[in-house]
């Protein structure tokens, strides 16, 4: 007979080994619990990626398919025109494309630089009234982007910049409030002890700020570098208030143009859009896991 103290020390069954929970019937509230996920989930993807296929299968078609068939019916035959005709000189959307791509590029340099710079002054820098200026600065997320418009709009007509290059780069250049949070939030978790080791080894606040603090910040970097690129790549409100003539339109400006100048060419309309989401696509294809990482640490959509 097998003792007390031996049963004790018995390894338990393996799951699903045991005679009673083999035996055990699935209840149906979980198995229906179950279903209902995946229905839902497949219906959140369903209405996420169906807009999204309709304007290729409009972009793929011509004036005449799509006056003539179901919106839902797919191109038959496939054709490519109105993507060459978008980069043909009656359109000419290379420009757009061009100017849109460099803003991007100058704002995502200035938002990283000027946001890292100042996030680390708030968290490890001590000067007066250091906090209080900080929460000054933050509470501007309050202010809606709409309210600013009229002033930079006012301000830019002014100094002489309305319809330049830099009226689209230098309101969004130096930084934003929720870039500086993000990032003062992230150098005050890394150990101040690290800092200090830096700085008994001779080195100089420069020097711990690109040689430790953004090394270390990667993760986060990545992140508002997604964000910044997605936001100002979509930007249309201040593109489209700030520029007049087709020299500085950026893509989402030009998209829109197309809906009234070309008497509502829907097949055109939408091969834009299809080349405005092209790049977007890519970089969530190469930058998937640090996408999904932003959502769970921001709740940006």
């Amino acid at each position: 007979m097998t003792s007390p103290e031996r049963l004790a020390t018995l390894p338990p069954p393996a799951r699903g080994t045991d005679p009673v929970e083999r035996n055990r019937p699935v209840r149906r509230g979980s198995v229906a619990g179950v279903l209902l996920t995946y229905v839902v989930l497949i219906a959140g993807f369903l209405i996420t990626i169906g807009p999204f296929v309709l304007s290729v299968m409009t972009a793929l078609k011509t004036p005449r398919q799509f006056a003539s068939r179901s919106a839902l019916a797919p191109p038959d035959p496939v054709t490519l025109e109105n993507f060459t005709a978008l980069f043909s000189a009656d359109y000419s959307f290379i420009a757009p494309i061009a100017v849109t791509a460099q803003v991007v590029v100058l704002v995502l340099v200035g938002q990283l630089v000027f946001s890292v710079l100042a996030a680390y002054a708030f968290a490890r820098v001590e000067f007066p009234f250091r906090d209080a200026l900080f929460w000054v600065y933050l509470a501007t997320l309050m202010i809606p982007q709409v309210v600013t418009v009229i002033p930079l709009y006012t301000l830019f007509s002014q100094i002489g910049l309305r319809n330049t290059f830099w009226a689209l780069v230098l309101p969004f250049l130096f930084g934003s409030p929720y870039a500086i949070f993000l990032l003062r939030e992230y150098f005050r978790s890394i150990p101040q002890d690290i800092l200090d080791a830096a700085r008994l080894d001779g080195a100089g606040t420069g020097r711990i700020l690109v040689s430790i603090v953004v090394p270390l910040s990667r993760g986060i970097l990545a992140t508002l570098a997604i964000i910044t690129v997605v936001a100002h790549w979509n930007n249309f409100l201040w593109p489209l208030i700030i520029t007049t003539g087709p020299t500085w339109q950026t893509l989402t400006v030009a998209t829109s143009n197309l809906q009234t100048q070309y008497n509502g060419n829907w097949t055109l309309v939408m091969a834009a859009t299809t080349i405005a989401l092209a790049p977007l696509l890519i970089l969530y294809a190469i930058f998937q896991r640090h996408i999904i990482s932003s959502i769970a640490i921001t709740g940006f959509r």
